[in-house]
């Protein structure tokens, strides 16, 4: 039987089990979470980054989900700097151009804050002069901090991000720094 793991990573976190840095004292990681023998990350979520993690014992569906090549669906909630056009949010679902090539389109809309949001340790910098929004990105591409990218080339730079969905699978109402099992949904 598949064992699937869903894990609210707090910010901070390295999407890895182990530190193998030499940046002196250790950084936390998912072992500082979750004590569960022969489950991996089936991707990654910058330290940056919070939110949603899966993580299975099955190295097929690891594979499926973590592998652009199949272009499994993720949804981020992102605060940007600023209040984007609607032409801006336009040209972040066309796709944009980054130093790697053009992103494949994304849908992307703008949401209030996220109900429940837990505060963010340390707390995003807040400005009086500049405005914040929300935005919601689903790509399914996994380019190396594609989202962050992104917002950047359309002016906005991204203040804080949250993963909230992996294909079927939702952050849900799930504690930060927390795990619950998930069902398998091939």
């Amino acid at each position: 039987m598949t064992r699937i793991i869903l894990f609210n990573k707090p910010f901070g976190v390295l999407s890895q089990f182990t530190d193998k840095s030499m940046e002196g004292s250790p950084r936390p990681t998912l072992s500082n979470y979750i004590d569960v023998p022969r489950v991996y990350a089936a991707g990654r979520l910058d330290r940056d980054s919070e939110g949603l993690m899966v993580l299975t014992d099955n190295g097929k569906l690891q594979a499926k989900i973590a592998d652009p090549k199949n272009k499994m669906a993720k949804t981020y909630w992102v605060q940007v700097e600023g209040e984007p056009t609607g032409k801006s949010l336009a040209n972040l679902s066309n796709g944009v151009m980054l130093k790697d090539g053009k992103t494949a389109p994304a849908k992307v809309h703008q949401i209030d804050e996220p109900a429940d949001l837990w505060p963010r340790d340390p707390p995003v910098r807040f400005r009086k002069t500049v405005p914040d929004t929300w935005i919601s990105v689903t790509i399914r591409e996994g380019r190396n901090r594609q989202v962050r990218r992104m917002t950047a080339a359309i002016g906005h730079p991204t203040l804080r991000l949250i993963r909230a969905q992996i294909g079927d699978w939702t952050l849900g109402d799930l504690p930060l720094g927390q795990w619950a099992d998930g069902q398998f949904k091939p």
